[in-house]
């Protein structure tokens, strides 16, 4: 039945308007989920929403509103891959924290804050100068905040405020086949930041220098957590992204 439509159509419509109708049909496809998934943060099994610009298919969970990178994290700490994240009684200093993840976090920490500059958090913080005293956390959490800041100053901020042995934990975006982190002083404007950067507030795109960029505050890269395998498929993770883990030096 469908060939004998298509016969139709190609004999009677215009050629303007059957690519148009191949155009539709497939930028359909374009926006239609692959497959089911199962969010591990909270248990949702079905499709995903897309996400992104450029659009990511399967990306978000419908239900928490998780991305690939908030999922992957969470597989990592409830996998035990960072060893921190098992004392309960840690202190721990979460910025820009994620809804569904500090959900979790505060009922796995007895002392648990969280920080922002703009967003709604427990205390306004600003990354490049923490308003607490040296040493005052075991573990810090910034995802995807690092692109937004002098990183310079708040590499050394994180480093600053945490115990001796404290862990950073950390996600960028990052792409790995450039060795150097881009960055444009001419790019001011929200507009050209989006073309640039990804982003309206985003002010570099990482390259593999990122781990000793973070490093140069004063610390140790320890491990990297990478999204592969059967994870990608059944938790509807991003290919190849990395939690990274410093220790402070």
């Amino acid at each position: 039945m469908r060939k004998l439509v298509r016969g139709i159509a190609k004999r009677t419509l215009p050629d303007a308007l059957r690519r148009q109708i191949a155009y539709l049909r497939q930028m359909k496809s374009g926006v239609t989920p692959l497959a089911k998934r199962e969010c591990n943060i909270c248990q949702y099994r079905g499709f995903f929403m897309g996400y992104g610009r450029p659009f990511r298919l399967d990306a978000r969970c419908p239900k928490c509103r998780s991305l690939e990178r908030h999922r992957l994290l969470m597989l990592a700490i409830d996998r035990g891959e960072i060893d921190q994240f098992a004392d309960e009684r840690a202190s721990v200093l979460h910025f820009a924290p994620e809804p569904m993840i500090e959900k979790r976090l505060r009922k796995r920490f007895d002392n648990y804050v969280t920080g922002d500059l703009h967003a709604k958090a427990d205390l306004v913080l600003n990354i490049e100068a923490i308003d607490f005293d040296d040493g005052r956390f075991d573990i810090v959490i910034a995802d995807h905040v690092l692109e937004h800041v002098d990183d310079v100053k708040a590499s050394a901020e994180l480093s600053r405020v945490l115990r001796p042995g404290g862990i950073l934990v950390c996600q960028v975006p990052i792409v790995e086949g450039w060795e150097t982190t881009y960055e444009n002083d001419r790019v001011s404007s929200g507009e050209d930041r989006v073309v640039h950067f990804g982003q309206t507030d985003h002010v570099r795109y990482y390259g593999a220098d990122f781990r000793d960029r973070v490093a140069a505050g004063g610390f140790n890269l320890t491990k990297e957590i990478t999204a592969e395998g059967e994870d990608v498929i059944r938790h509807g993770l991003m290919r190849g992204e990395k939690v990274f883990v410093f220790q402070k030096t």
